[in-house]
């Protein structure tokens, strides 16, 4: 099989709205051939980044990498050698003398093994490695202080080097000539081409290359001719199926005969933001209708607004109704958030995060709407009540800690919440997402203790703030996937991900896999700022559309949006497809033959 190439890299920081330290100090990969011309990966955007360490009073301490290197390791996976930094890039003193280790089999999931430890009393600032077939030794080369130095060892995993260190010549990487914006280049190394072919399909967004149907369909009915569908293939190997609007005026239906007719291929327009100053949206379909809701940034969150209407596109110029507001009830004071639509069993709930006064008493409530109800009518609506820990407390102390965007996920005939919680009181903990299980019955109410998921320990998870927030499911045939949002709620704000098998017990953080890095940013969709708080709804057509937010500007006011789910080679969602890629214009007009029986 023919070798891929790969390159890896840092790069220069940007304006700090634009990529900071934390996310430019992270290690990059760039895809070739022929290992002379290469092309960023995941836009552009770091692949592997350090995670933040932890202080006996459960703060952390922010971490980056400069200098990685990629290497084989003994068993033909790969090996990843950087030194640690604090994470504006300055030397760590936790670090002096070592230098991290990460492992990988295909560079998409990293294991952050720890610190080798070189025995130096200096700061490491520079690092390569290397196996030895022959001899069964790793080499570690490093430079301190200007001057080189090499030890060998025959396990890594012990963190520790096993020969004295001695002084060598300098080592010299290879001079890298490419046009990748910002680029400080580090080493390429060869890899298979299953290895290449399948990163370059995970960290692209795929395109549109062809269209495909039947040459002949044989139906009774227009009912039975609008059911045909359109298979649309993409430069990585997946598909998707899309309706087609055909032209049938001149198929005469009480006549059976071979006709040629001709169809385009259907695609929803949604021009971004299709609702300005509406954050954190959330669709849901209830008993024929679509509804619409989100956080309301234009009265300082204040009030939640309904929109009701026969099918997702008809949401954008839907009226809005007040659900609401933070004068009703005596409890509700303000900071309306995050509102979701759940249905469990046969009613329908919203999960929002809303204030008795101030700030530091937002927490979780729970509406349910009256058996019978209409969504769009506020009457029909209980009154919120906050949500109850497994001993019949409240879930978070007034005044210490919050609780927001707590979301429900049914899973193997049992519900579950997640929710972002922090602490701010001793200290501030930053926001961490938990999970625990609650009584259908009565879903405001937990029935186990919360475990933690996931904390922002990634740069792009504690950039500007320690944040991770906004979980929100996506159940396939193939795995769990919970996405969720970290860093400030600026244009750094950016999409992470955590898996779970089917039959997993959510209850147990090691049934949850994250990703090393983010899979939406701001790099991802040009013009779109701060991506993130994202949830999904699946239309009559079964297809996944996922509603967000962003920025149509850096300053810009949080506007929803909303764009087709697709998924990847490997069944994980991608929501970076947009329209264009989504579908070529130029393929969107078909023909077939039809026979009409």
């Amino acid at each position: 099989m023919k070798e891929k190439y790969l390159l890896c890299y840092t790069r220069e920081p940007q304006d700090e709205m634009i990529y900071s330290r934390k996310l430019a100090y992270s290690m990059h990969l760039a895809y070739s051939e022929d290992g002379q011309n290469f092309e960023a990966l995941n836009h552009n955007s770091g692949v592997l980044f350090v995670k933040a360490t932890d202080n006996e009073n459960k703060t952390m301490n922010a971490k980056s990498l400069k200098s990685p290197y990629i290497f084989k390791l003994a068993d033909d996976s790969y090996g990843i050698v950087a030194i640690r930094t604090e994470a504006e890039g300055e030397s760590d003193l936790e670090s002096k003398g070592k230098v991290l280790f990460f492992e990988t089999k295909d560079f998409i999931q990293y294991t952050e093994v720890g610190l080798i430890d070189l025995h130096s009393d200096n700061f490491i600032q520079d690092v390569v490695c290397s196996f030895d077939n022959n001899k069964g030794t790793y080499t570690i080369c490093w430079s301190e202080e200007g001057n080189w130095f090499k030890a060998e060892t025959e396990e890594l995993h012990q963190l520790d080097i096993s020969s004295a260190p001695v002084a060598v010549e300098p080592v010299r990487l290879r001079n890298i000539s490419t046009n990748i914006e910002g680029i400080v280049p580090r080493n390429i190394i060869s890899v298979s081409e299953e290895i290449g072919n399948r990163l370059k399909c995970r960290l692209s967004t795929p395109l549109n290359i062809g269209i495909e149907v039947p040459e002949t369909v044989s139906v009774n009915s227009i009912e039975e001719l609008k059911s045909v569908k359109a298979k649309a293939v993409y430069n990585d190997g997946t598909t998707a199926l899309k309706t087609i609007d055909w032209d049938t005026t001149g198929i005469n239906w009480s006549k059976p005969g071979r006709y040629e007719i001709t169809g385009t291929v259907h695609q929803e327009h949604f021009q971004f933001p299709i609702a300005t100053n509406r954050a954190d949206p959330c669709i849901k379909k209830w008993k024929d209708k679509y509804y619409f809701i989100a956080t309301n940034d234009a009265d300082g969150n204040n009030s939640l607004y309904i929109r009701e209407a026969d099918s997702i596109p008809e949401l954008v110029d839907a009226e809005e109704k007040l659900l609401l507001d933070a004068y009703t009830y005596e409890h509700i004071k303000g900071f309306l958030w995050a509102p979701e639509f759940h249905q469990i069993g046969e009613d329908l709930y919203i999960f929002h995060a809303a204030t008795s006064s101030e700030f530091f008493f937002i927490e979780s409530h729970v509406m349910k709407l009256k058996r019978g109800g209409n969504p769009s009518v506020k009457e029909d609506w209980s009154m919120p009540q906050r949500v109850l820990k497994k001993d019949g407390t409240y879930l978070c102390e007034e005044g210490k800690v919050i609780s927001l965007d707590m979301t429900v996920i049914p899973w193997n005939g049992e519900y579950y919440v997640s929710w972002s919680e922090r602490q701010f009181v001793p200290v501030d903990l930053g926001a961490w997402i938990y999970i625990a299980k609650i009584n259908p019955e009565e879903p405001w109410k937990l029935i186990s203790e919360p475990v933690v998921l996931t904390k922002p320990d990634y740069g792009w998870a504690n950039n500007h703030v320690f944040v991770d927030e906004g979980p929100y499911a996506i159940i396939t045939d193939k795995k769990l996937f919970l996405t969720f949002s970290s860093a400030l709620v600026d244009s750094t704000y950016v999409v992470g991900l955590l898996t779970a098998e089917h039959g997993a017990e959510l209850l147990n953080p090691e049934s949850w896999t994250k990703g090393n890095y983010p899979m939406l940013t701001s790099r991802s969709v040009p013009g779109e700022f701060g991506p993130g708080h994202n949830s999904y709804v699946t239309d009559d057509e079964g297809v996944v559309w996922s509603a967000y937010h962003a920025r149509p500007g850096i300053e810009a006011p949080r506007s929803s949006g909303l764009r087709r789910v697709h998924f990847d080679i490997d069944g994980y969602p991608v929501l970076d497809l947009t329209e264009e890629r989504d579908l070529d214009p130029d393929l969107r007009n078909v023909k077939i033959n039809l026979l009409l029986k």
